[in-house]
């Protein structure tokens, strides 16, 4: 029973702060489960890789429904996040502990640190205004149509991201948003709410299969993974609620210096143990 409640308490705290954070808030989740209930990354990553998922998937399915998300690239980046995913899980299995925490709490402090600047640099207008219109990008959106016009230089571009998020996913338990973000926003010209809506479909597809891998696998524990989830996604909807009065650049600000403290207590803390 103590496990059952504090999985629900650790998942509601995740998904409050992805709600009031925003995607970089999934990267939460691991350390949650390392510190609460003292699992290890490879057994994190799955439990955290399914409430990912789970709120990611609601949250692009209300996206789709207003017309945001570009499922044509969501798919194309999905199929080669989903080559690479499985891969991620195995490799998550057979590495020591130590070195995929030490990789974890990098990633960590890299989303961190890319959380803090882009809050610092916030501009409101600028968020909801679209991309460069340079001829150099090389996904450009059709506005006519309101589709990207697909070509090689295109394709590849999504098709690294893909690959690289998918890998990450299914080894550290993140939901890829940090790869996918930026990676749009650097080869198309979408509008940021688009590339935000199309990010969450990604991580959806990618962590639906990394859930399914790992299952099959065995690396999936769904006595934590459950209660968990539930709690996640009873966060981030009760967060929702509140969001618009305490989401902003100071939260979000907080939350990177918390976040580069909890990478730097991960690695001491391992070096303690051992």
């Amino acid at each position: 029973m103590d496990i059952l409640l504090t999985s629900i308490l650790l998942g509601a705290c995740t998904g409050t702060v992805l709600a009031l954070t925003g995607a970089g808030g999934t990267v939460i989740a691991v350390p949650l489960l390392i510190f609460g209930l003292h699992l290890t990354v490879a057994e994190s990553a799955p439990v955290a890789l399914f409430a990912v998922c789970l709120s990611a998937a609601i949250g692009a399915l209300i996206a789709h429904r207003q017309g945001k998300v570009r499922y044509r690239a969501a798919g194309f980046i999905a199929i080669t996040g989903i080559m690479t995913a499985p891969l991620g899980i195995w490799l998550a299995q057979e590495l020591p502990n130590a070195p995929l925490t030490v990789l974890f709490a990098l990633v960590l402090f890299y989303v961190a640190v890319s959380m803090l600047r882009q809050s610092l640099q916030q501009n409101d207008q600028a968020m909801n205004t679209a991309g460069p219109q340079s001829v150099s990008v090389p996904c450009q959106l059709a506005y006519d149509q309101g589709r990207l016009i697909w070509n090689w230089p295109c394709a590849r571009a999504l098709a690294v991201s893909g690959g690289i998020t998918g890998f990450l996913s299914g080894l550290l338990g993140v939901g890829g948003g940090f790869v996918v973000v930026p990676a749009l926003k650097r080869a198309t010209n979408l509008p940021m709410q688009s590339i935000l809506a199309t990010s969450l479909a990604v991580i959806a597809l990618i962590s639906a299969v990394g859930v399914v891998s790992a299952t099959f696998l065995g690396s999936m524990n769904w006595s934590v993974a459950l209660p968990f989830a539930a709690g996640a996604l009873t966060g981030m909807l009760a967060g929702r609620i509140f969001a618009h009065y305490l989401a902003g650049p100071k939260l979000q600000q907080g939350f990177a210096v918390i976040s580069m403290g909890v990478s730097v207590g991960m690695i001491v803390r391992l070096f303690l143990l051992s």
